[in-house]
This record gives structure tokens, sequence and C-alpha cells, in this order.
């Protein structure tokens, strides 16, 4: 990566993406600051330039494609390129009923997934002419709560469970994460995934009542060794339990239901249009 990075972290105005950007921010770092809450964007934006960086806010919800597109458009205007794309937005909520976002989709797999897929093809353009020596970098926020996707029923509306409904949108970050491994090239880009932390001590985890297990800054630490650590400048299309490569659960590994993902994105997001 080179010596004046550009990084953009979707979901960084709390809890795990917020300690990202704290942890990233020093002179020669610029962070694209993501969000729907102006003031928590502003006290983001605020804590990088303490440090010496730089920082930009950007306001958009990820249950709206529109919003989605119109952040890709307003990166593109401020940034010739990309050195790393942490996409760590996301939302968790096992007991509540289902709902669906402002496209008539079920809300995790929008917002965890699809937002995430839509904004990362979007800024692969940026992310090519970024790097310098080494390859860009694109790290998804996953996690160890896993269900393989029912592609009969993938917004599930019969028998719907919200553990289920976030363990499906999370395999599927994972997958398209090799997807994007395996049709990028390495010398260019790289791409992982991570579960970060096992409940976190973060906002989304207390508001589920769960008791933490996890210290925030744990996770930002295995967030940040993907995003700009030497060491792993040559690894992609891989997924991490912390710092510690693992495995996701099987269907993440079957490249017949990758391409059948990929091409229900595509349909699902307009992109293919």
């Amino acid at each position: 990566m080179s010596a004046h990075k550009t990084i953009l972290v979707t979901g960084s105005t709390d809890g795990l993406g917020r300690r990202v950007v704290e942890e990233l921010a020093r002179p020669g770092m610029h962070i694209l600051v993501h969000g729907r809450d102006t003031r928590r964007g502003a006290a983001a934006v605020h804590a990088v330039e303490q440090a010496g960086g730089t920082a930009r806010f950007f306001e958009a919800d990820f249950a709206s494609l529109g919003d989605v597109h119109r952040l890709a458009d307003a990166v593109h205007v401020e940034c010739s390129h990309l050195d790393a794309l942490v996409n760590n937005a996301g939302i968790s909520k096992p007991d509540g009923p289902r709902r669906e976002s402002t496209d008539g989709y079920e809300r995790h797999f929008a917002i965890n997934y699809l937002a995430t897929f839509l904004l990362t093809e979007r800024l692969l353009p940026l992310l090519k002419a970024g790097g310098g020596e080494d390859p860009s970098r694109i790290v998804t926020v996953a996690s160890a709560g896993q269900s393989a996707i029912d592609f009969d029923d993938v917004m599930l509306k019969h028998g719907y469970q919200g553990y289920r409904a976030y363990g499906q949108s999370k395999v599927a970050q994972i997958m398209y994460t090799i997807d994007l491994a395996e049709r990028l090239d390495a010398r260019a880009i790289i791409a992982n995934s991570l579960h970060p932390g096992t409940h976190m001590n973060t906002t989304m985890v207390r508001q589920a009542g769960i008791t933490p297990s996890t210290s925030v800054g744990t996770g930002a630490a295995a967030v940040i060794a993907l995003t700009t650590g030497r060491d792993r400048a040559a690894t992609t299309g891989r997924y991490f339990d912390g710092q510690r490569e693992s495995r996701a659960t099987s269907q993440v590994y079957d490249a017949s239901a990758r391409r059948t993902l990929r091409a229900l994105s595509e349909d699902l997001t307009g992109l293919n249009r």
C-alpha cells in the first residue's frame, strides 16, 4: 500500500467501525467515514483529525440500494483511488420480526450483503487504481454465526428466524469474498473476510440483550491486521477467525453455489442491467 493511504470504513461512527478508524488514524491517512448519523459522523472525523489524519463523513442508509449508489458516486468524486475498503456496516436483529428494506428485500440480506456487494462492485475501479507497490485490500466483516443460503427462499418469506437471516447474510459475504479473490488479480487487489470476535462490546450486541464477551479493541486489531498488515499482503480469498485463518461453513466452498449467488446478486441490485 502507498505511503499516503485512503481507506473507506463502512459503519464507522460506532462500535467496531469507530474503533477501526481511530486505530488507523495517523498522519498520511485519509479516512472515509460512513454512517447514518451526522453527529456521530462528525465526532469520528474529529477523532481522526486529532490523531493527525484527515477524514470526511459520508451519510448513507444501507437499507436503500439507491443510497448505496449515491455513496459510491460521492466516493468517486472525492477520491482518485482507494487503498482499502472495509465492509463493516451491518445489522443483527435475531429476535425481531421479519422486516424488509426500502427495495423490498429481507433486511439482513439487504443491509449486510446486498449493500456490501453493490458498493464493492461500484468501487472496484478505485481499488484497482490504488495500492501503490502493494495490492489494495477489501476486508469484509462477517461472522462465525453462519447459516447456509436457501436459494429457494433467500428472503425467508416462510419460517422466518432472525438468527437464520443473519447467518445467511454472513455466509453470502464470505462467498462473495472468495468470488472476488478468484476474479481479481491478486497483484492489484486482495480480498479477505473475518469473524472479528464473538459478542464484542458494541451497541448492537448490547441492544440484542447479549452479554459482551470480547473487547472491541480485539476485533479492531483483527480487522486492521487484514487491512494494513504487511504479513497479509499476499493472502486472498481467505476467512479468518480473529487473526487466525479458519474455515467457514461448507456451502462457502461450493463453486456452483457461489455462481448462483453472484447471478442473484447482480439481478437483485440491477448490476447486470
